[in-house]
């Protein structure tokens, strides 16, 4: 997994979090909530201790989420995942093939 790799999970978890923000709490824009889940989340990418070599955080041997957050992220992937294919199709289908 290369940096740009990285960028587009980024943008990708930005997206699934903006889409559950949406569905659940009827705001036009992300929620203070949503918004500090969004930057655990990005950090946790960056400073994730395979770099390049990063699985996918259901896949990796390593939890770096904290039980609490772990458990947040988890509910707004349930959530955004199916609804990712309406608004980023290519990024949905990647990550569902794992590349």
């Amino acid at each position: 997994m290369d940096k740009d790799r990285i960028e587009m999970e980024k943008r990708v978890v930005n997206k699934m979090i903006e889409i559950y923000c949406k569905g659940h709490h009827n705001k036009a824009s992300v929620c203070s909530e949503c918004d500090a889940l969004a930057s655990y989340a990005l950090t946790r990418l960056e400073r994730c201790k395979f770099g390049s070599e990063k699985p996918f955080c259901s896949k990796c041997s390593v939890h770096c989420y904290s039980p609490e957050m772990r458990d947040r992220i988890r509910e707004v992937m349930r959530y955004s995942g199916p609804r990712m294919l309406f608004y980023e199709p290519v990024a949905a289908l990647r990550h569902l093939v794992g590349k």
